[in-house]
């Protein structure tokens, strides 16, 4: 019998039911900080009262608010922000926001932990693909600063130590990880991701889906991902229409984000496949979304992924309400039902990116642990095609 581990993150509350600013406020005095730091995005600090409200209970104790982290989390944002963190000396940050001021953090406290202080120096960092197609991952000291977060979208960033960042130089996204740089603590405020724009919240809750589809397919599956998984499915599967069909309903926005908690259990606990991955090399190449690369990549991937992982796919179909067990139509029809992107043509992605585009996904941890394999470019083509 394989030996198998499941490592539990650091993350000791979840919370719900209570106003973000009041829990924020809470949390600091639960762990005796004195000096906290937000990392936002701008819509959320100059457009609504969402970091208002988080200020006005912090009072003198807020040392900073940081709102300038361009999406997909570029080197050049996570640099900035550092500088910001390291000139305020916090012995807290907060995150409010999506996945990108989520992961900015995470980035940035492992940058923290190993004294980056040129961009240069994160290329030690990350996570990264070697010549023989094994994983190397660095050793990363503990983070200096606790991190918690009030997320915004349903992107599961908040509940996983992975936090990913791009080379725009190269057009590549890299996997940063280390035990802590996760939020201890996650708010979870259906009011505060009333601000989100819809297609943003329906987008990243595809994202979710995704998460734990793949975790269900996952080439070395874990009993706990598996029921988390199909929990979030059948959650996502109700909670996510009738969001579309009011916007204002927050209990079915909470039903969404207590989805989006249990989808990110797998993340880095199991291996994900080519939906994530071809979806990393597909921001970085073209800029679009994370939660749009699931939108248009996921049926395909369970397409493709069939003859390899058909008993567990019949498990998503039926989480998801179909009883063919045809969990790529069951993707497919959640998308459309949306009005969420379904192609690569779509989203307007160029033929002369492709190359691009495979050439970062072979360099993906995740492509290489696709469930049916996938070493060759060849493989990655055929699965774009399949999403045109």
């Amino acid at each position: 019998m394989q030996a198998y581990a499941h490592e539990f993150l650091p993350q000791d509350r979840v919370i719900w039911g209570r106003p973000a600013a009041d829990a924020v406020a809470d949390e600091m005095e639960r762990r005796g900080a004195r000096r906290v730091f937000v990392v936002s995005s701008r819509t959320l600090n100059r457009k609504t009262d969402v970091i208002g409200r988080i200020e006005a209970k912090l009072g003198d104790r807020l040392a900073g608010v940081f709102d300038e982290i361009a999406e997909h989390t570029p080197r050049t944002s996570v640099m900035a922000a550092l500088a910001a963190v390291r000139a305020a000396e916090p012995d807290l940050i907060v995150s409010v926001g999506g996945g990108t001021p989520i992961d900015a953090v995470k980035v940035l406290l492992v940058c923290l932990a190993m004294n980056v202080r040129e961009i240069g120096d994160m290329d030690a960092c990350h996570m990264r693909v070697l010549e023989d197609g094994s994983r190397f991952v660095p050793d990363v000291p503990p983070p200096p600063i606790p991190h918690i977060a009030v997320p915004t979208t349903l992107s599961a960033a908040e509940f996983s130590n992975l936090g990913g960042c791009t080379d725009t130089e190269r057009k590549i996204k890299h996997g940063y990880t280390a035990r802590g740089i996760n939020p201890a603590t996650v708010i979870l405020d259906p009011e505060a991701t009333l601000h989100t724009p819809d297609w943003l919240w329906l987008s990243t809750g595809i994202r979710g889906v995704d998460h734990a589809a793949e975790g269900i397919c996952a080439v070395e599956p874990s009993p706990m991902v598996d029921g988390c998984s199909l929990q979030a499915l059948r959650l996502f599967s109700e909670a996510l229409p009738a969001t579309k069909r009011n916007p204002s309903d927050l209990e079915a926005r909470l039903a969404c984000q207590q989805a989006a908690w249990l989808s990110g259990s797998g993340i880095l606990r199991v291996q994900y496949g080519a939906s994530h991955g071809i979806g990393h090399s597909l921001g970085a190449v073209t800029g679009m979304s994370h939660g749009h690369t699931s939108c248009v990549m996921l049926a395909p991937v369970l397409r493709y992924n069939r003859s390899h992982t058909e008993a567990r796919q019949q498990w998503i179909a039926e989480a998801m309400g179909r009883s063919d067990g045809d969990a790529s139509a069951a993707v497919a029809g959640l998308v459309t039902s949306l009005d969420q992107p379904s192609s690569l043509s779509s989203m307007d992605v160029k033929r002369d990116q492709v190359d691009d585009i495979v050439a970062g996904a072979m360099q993906n941890l995740w492509v290489r642990t696709n469930p049916r394999p996938i070493d060759r470019p060849e493989q990655v083509r055929e699965i774009l095609e399949m999403a045109w």
